[in-house]
């Protein structure tokens, strides 16, 4: 007779465990859910997934909610499930096997007795692994066994065997692990056969909607926004949020105590210094306590604060036991927000000296690495400034204070800057901080003191004197001081040849930023072309984000010049890019000098739209900076605005501001006498209107026409039209000045009782306005005009009180602008007209061109005017 394979008999029963212990009820119980439980309906379907696969993990951090969780989930199932709360007393494979015999029959599986018991606590023989293979999940009988704590149980044995029942049972078997971290199971090969379910930390987080509703079941009311503020203190970490709630339950007002709770001595704080960090041995608690200083490390940055060459195993069994360490991946790791904030608070109080030497050696190892930026951080929170503005400047990252980007950052970082700090570097940072503040006093007390002791250094300054030479360009710009900047940026170039180049191509907002002050000096300056070759350059970089700023305030700078040339839909395009720019990357609104908005309104004016031009002025903030030639552009735009609104003395006074300069602007000097020109003319003064111009002496095109308005208002029609020869002086000026100079000669012919050539010119002048849609023009030259634009309209194809250009729209693009004014998005009209949503902005771009327009509003606006609509 064969030997047989059944299990002896032994000491171990089904009321006791092989130590002959009694099984504690406690075990195999699913856990209690208190009533503030909150049912997530998303994890609960990702749950469901469990029936169709052998397999299903739960991995998450302490107090993640796996439990309760699945607690919940299987007490609403229609199937016999069995519980099993692990813990280390149940290691060996023997006492393992015999608690979860137990929790099968506890929970009411029938279990055969031919399975047998396991008498040793420690083994376990494979016939039982064998027979209880045999039995489970068959017949079409559904069992669900959930393990909970399963990483209590680290045994690879335990493992192996479970891994063999759970690959022979029937199909009806689905195994729950309820884990902190990886099981030592086969997960890649059922997540390749798709027979495995997962459900990780991140998941697990809650989400600010579920936070609201979570916090409404203790009672508390805290708005979406209000929670994702604490989702993201907290991580969405459901214990953290529970004792949160907890606690504010206690506080009179629990609201504000969501929003501020000092987490480092609260119940938060007491649950993962207990349940994470002491769990930790003494070295790995160290690590822990000292990283809590970083935002992020790696390894070697850990090991350089802990002094220890084991930092990289470490972290690695962090991450993998989900002990609120995040795997940032290409090395890099990062504590949980809440865990982190405990940490450095405990570190605090443990050994106050002991964080700014952190943050020191942090610093040194980030800078040797090439973090700069990181640097800085630690740099200024181990209060070591000297060493921090030095780091700045010799990276050559001074310039990052007016880029908009890390602007803010910065300023925010050396704004405790202990006044102790005297080195070159720390007073180059002062005067930076002083300029970008529009302290410009402080700053130019500041700046020759350094200048000189940077040259009296000698060699090895360069970078400081880099620094130093952009910053004088920036002070010659907001002092109106063109020769000030061409010296600076000559010595910037000068310098520039002493540093590594790799360095100075990690900082391309140096030279923009160096040619856009030199550009808006020479604008100030009245030297219109070397401008606007050295702001080309800047508006055509493709250098990103970077240079996002200078590029943008090179554009308006530009589109002033255009607007000063005549050339307003030029101006116009320029303007409307700029702000683009800045909206592209993100910029702060007043980040720059607000001179985009100011031209715009100067066209609106141009285009006689004068509610839009003042909400373009009112919109523009106060520059940052002092800057002379948005200070002049405002204020004559705001007196062009005043003209047109009849309010001629208000005009004269808004013309002429004080505009603190070294020197004063050939063109600002121009145009204030111009408005008080028209500002005369208005008021029935052509005398004084002349004489205001002739007090300028020299030629200009634009000075040329006006003369020649007051001359012909002062009833002198033959200089007049002698100053408006198109081939004298007027000749290759700007559509606006060309408009009113064939206005003026239409006048003329007028006033000589030439109806016809008087005709022929207004005629002329609709068509040369077209392109640029000028109505000002036509509103400035008086009612003796009216009868000759009716003429105009009726032998023109357009409509209105004045012609504006229009080419034809498409029957598509009719299409799309009709829907567009009844506000349907994008998406919509292209369901609407069965097309692409591709398609649709094709038309719609095509429908902007033609109404030169960038907005769908001002599409709306100017298609209703032109009675597309």
């Amino acid at each position: 007779m064969a030997e047989s394979d059944d299990i002896p008999p032994g000491p171990g029963s089904p009321h006791a465990d092989p130590l002959g212990d009694p099984f504690l009820r406690t075990r195999f119980a699913l856990p209690a859910r208190p009533a503030t439980f909150l049912r997530r309906a998303r994890l609960a379907h990702h749950l469901d997934q469990a029936l169709g696969t052998p397999l299903t993990m739960v991995n998450g951090a302490a107090g993640a909610g796996k439990t309760l969780l699945v607690a919940d989930w299987a007490a609403g199932l229609e199937h016999p499930v069995a519980w099993l709360s692990l813990d280390p007393s149940l290691r060996g494979p023997g006492m393992f096997w015999a608690h979860l015999l137990q929790a099968l029959r506890t929970h009411g599986v029938p279990v055969a007795d031919g399975v047998g018991t396991p008498a040793d606590a420690g083994s376990v023989h494979h016939t039982l692994l064998t027979r209880l293979a045999a039995q489970l999940g068959t017949d079409g009988d559904e069992l669900t066994v959930v393990l909970d704590e399963y990483d209590r149980i680290g045994t690879p044995e335990v493992a192996e065997q479970l891994e063999f029942v759970l690959h022979h049972a029937g199909p009806g078997l689905h195994l729950v692990v309820v884990t902190r971290t990886e099981p030592l199971l086969p997960l890649h090969r059922y997540r390749a056969a798709g027979a495995l379910t997962e459900i990780r930390n991140a998941e697990l987080a809650f989400t600010p909607e579920e936070t609201v509703a979570l916090l409404r079941r203790h009672g508390l009311r805290l708005s979406v926004q209000a929670a994702a503020a604490l989702v993201e203190r907290t991580g969405g970490w459901a214990a953290g949020l529970r004792l949160c709630a907890l606690a504010a339950q206690q506080h009179p007002d629990p609201e504000a105590y969501l929003k501020e709770f000092e987490a480092g001595h609260s119940t938060v704080a007491d649950f993962l210094l207990a349940e994470v960090l002491k769990r930790q041995p003494p070295p790995t608690q160290d690590l822990l306590l000292r990283v809590s200083v970083l935002d992020r490390f790696c390894a070697d940055l850990a090991g350089e604060l802990t002094g220890r060459g084991d930092a990289e195993a470490i972290l690695a069994g962090l991450h993998r036991e989900n002990a609120f360490v995040e795997d940032l991946g290409h090395g890099w790791y990062r504590l949980h927000p809440l865990f982190r904030e405990i940490l450095r608070a405990h570190l605090r109080e443990r050994s106050a000296e002991l964080e700014p030497r952190l943050h020191l050696r942090a610093a040194r190892w980030l800078g040797r690495s090439g973090y700069v930026p990181e640097m800085l951080t630690h740099g200024a929170a181990a209060g070591e400034w000297d060493f921090t503005a030095g780091a700045l400047v010799d990276d050559l990252a001074l310039g990052q204070l007016f880029t908009g980007l890390r602007t803010g950052h910065l300023v925010d970082l050396f704004s405790g800057m202990d006044p102790a700090a005297a080195s070159p570097a720390a007073e180059l940072v002062r005067v930076a901080r002083d300029l970008s503040r529009g302290d410009l006093d402080h700053a130019l007390a500041r700046l020759g003191p350094v200048r000189e002791r940077l040259a009296a250094a000698g060699p090895g300054t360069a970078a400081g004197r880099l620094g130093c030479a952009l910053l004088e360009a920036l002070a010659a710009r907001v002092t109106g001081s063109p020769q000030r900047a061409e010296d600076a940026v000559r010595a910037a170039r000068e310098l520039q040849h002493e540093l590594p180049a790799d360095l100075l191509d990690k900082h391309p907002e140096l030279s923009a930023l160096l040619l856009t002050h030199l550009g808006s000096t020479r604008l100030w300056a009245g030297d219109l072309d070397a401008a606007r070759a050295a702001l080309t350059t800047v508006a055509g970089t493709t250098t990103g984000a970077a240079t996002a700023l200078p590029r943008a305030d090179a554009l308006e700078l530009l589109a002033l010049i255009d607007h000063l040339d005549g050339r307003p839909a030029t101006a116009e395009r320029k303007a409307s890019a700029a702000l683009a720019e800045t909206d592209r990357y993100g910029l702060a609104e007043g980040a720059g000098t607000g001179l985009g908005n100011v031209v715009l309104a100067a066209v609106a004016v141009e285009r006689d739209d004068l509610t839009e031009a003042r909400d373009l002025l009112d919109r523009t903030p106060g520059p940052a900076v002092h800057d002379p030639v948005t200070a002049a552009g405002r204020s004559l735009a705001t007196a062009r605005l005043l003209l047109a609104r009849g309010r001629a003395r208000a005009a004269l006074e808004a013309a002429d501001p004080v505009v603190p300069a070294a020197v004063r602007s050939p063109w600002q000097r121009l145009h204030t006498a111009l408005v008080a020109s028209s500002a005369h003319l208005a008021e029935g003064r052509p005398d004084l209107a002349t004489k205001v111009l002739e007090q300028l002496g020299g030629e200009h095109p634009v000075l040329a026409v006006a003369t020649a308005r007051a001359r012909l208002a002062a009833g002198d029609p033959d200089t007049a039209l002698g100053l408006l020869d198109p081939a004298g002086t007027v000749g290759g000026a700007g559509p606006a000045v060309l408009v009113r100079a064939t206005l003026l000669r239409a006048q003329a012919a007028h006033t000589a009782g030439d109806t016809a050539t008087a005709r022929r010119l207004v005629a002329q002048a609709v068509a040369e306005a077209r392109h640029e849609r000028l109505r000002r023009p036509f509103r400035e030259a008086g009612p003796w005009i009216e009868p000759y634009l009716a003429d105009a309209r009726a032998a023109g194809p357009d409509r209105g009180a004045l012609p504006f250009p229009v080419e034809p729209l498409s029957g598509r693009e009719r299409d799309v602008l009709l829907r567009l004014a009844q506000m349907m998005s994008t998406e919509d009209i292209a369901a609407d007209l069965y097309v692409s949503v591709n398609t649709v902005k094709t038309h719609l771009k095509s429908v902007y061109r033609k109404l030169a327009v960038n907005r769908r509003n001002d599409a709306v606006r100017r298609a209703r005017e032109l009675d597309l609509l």
